[in-house]
């Protein structure tokens, strides 16, 4: 795959800023969309705005402070708020509603840092098509939540290494991660929401990026684009997988709840069976013992009923006459 498509869409936003400073996010337009501005370091921030940057200059769109809150200018109130219901300092995050083809553009994210000055974050709303769609992946890596993940790109290239970027892309953004001239060893980025580490030497073959205590939210494709001195490019595209613990835990337990509720249905079926044949064999062998017993000695004759009345029998007998013993 080759980079050049998506440096254009970088290149493109980079004529309306100096030439220090780099897109840090390209956002795909849409009627809803999130401006995400989280600062991954821990040094006290005093006030955090938001600029739409225009032909005459920054419209101030949302400010928050820690001591006084949030405020959304009036030109936005209806359409903008704060993503976090608790808003902190390092996280000023926008929702962004019922947007139209005006704000599609540049804005600036800005946070007053103590000791370090200012820290801004650029973000750039285009139209595009769906940026996962061209990112076939070049291999696929799987982790547990909270480990280091490790991206390594040895190119192909003989030439020596000028340029170096690394991007995370997803369906509805890009997000630049970091970029690397070899040529003065000087490297910008580090202004992902997550703590990213990288190298960035002369002459160096190869190039890695690092992630630390990797989430569920870290999954998605990580590309890198590498250039030379005479104009050589290679892309190298690693896709993510972060397995969530919390549903692997669930998975585990209705599979568990599951071998439990099918066993105990087998042995309901067994119990209930056995009953039913039990209770057969008992009712034959209590007919069997109940049934009456038959008068073999009066065979073929009815039996009277208790209604029926005796009768008295009569029988005649011969007269004989009276002789006389003989002497």
């Amino acid at each position: 795959m080759h980079c050049l498509p998506f440096l254009f869409v970088i290149l493109q936003a980079h004529k309306a800023l100096p030439e220090e400073e780099f897109v840090d996010t390209t956002i795909k337009f849409a009627k809803n969309m999130i401006f995400e501005c989280t600062y991954p370091g821990s040094d006290f921030i005093s006030q955090a705005e938001w600029f739409k940057i225009t032909v005459s200059g920054k419209n101030s769109m949302a400010i928050f402070s820690p001591k006084f809150g949030g405020l959304i200018r009036t030109d936005y109130i209806s359409r903008v708020h704060f993503l976090n219901s608790s808003v902190t300092a390092n996280d000023v995050s926008l929702f962004f509603r019922n947007a139209s083809k005006a704000d599609l553009g540049l804005y600036h994210c800005i946070l007053q840092l103590f000791p370090l000055g200012r820290w801004e974050k650029v973000i750039n709303v285009v139209q595009s098509d769906d940026f996962e769609i061209r990112v076939p992946s070049n291999s696929h890596m799987v982790s547990e939540p909270g480990k280091n993940v490790k991206f390594i790109f040895q190119p192909h290239m003989a030439s020596p290494l000028k340029h170096v970027t690394w991007e995370r892309i997803q369906p509805h953004q890009i997000d630049h991660l970091t970029s690397c001239n070899l040529n003065n060893g000087k490297s910008y980025g580090l202004k992902y929401q997550r703590k990213i580490l990288t190298s960035c030497n002369q002459g160096m073959k190869s190039s890695s990026i690092v992630i630390h205590n990797v989430t569920a939210s870290d999954s998605g494709f990580y590309q890198c684009c590498l250039t030379t001195n005479i104009g050589e490019n290679e892309t190298f595209v690693m896709r993510l997988t972060v397995t969530d613990a919390k549903t692997d835990h669930q998975i585990i337990f209705f599979m568990a709840g599951g071998a439990a509720s099918f066993l105990l249905l087998v042995i309901s079926i067994i119990i209930i069976t056995y009953c039913c044949r039990r209770k057969k064999v008992s009712k034959a062998l209590w007919d069997t013992q109940n049934q009456p017993s038959k008068n073999y000695a009066r065979s073929g004759v009815p039996e009277q009923t208790q209604d029926c009345k005796e009768e008295d029998i009569y029988v005649n007998c011969p007269a004989f006459s009276q002789r006389p013993n003989p002497r």
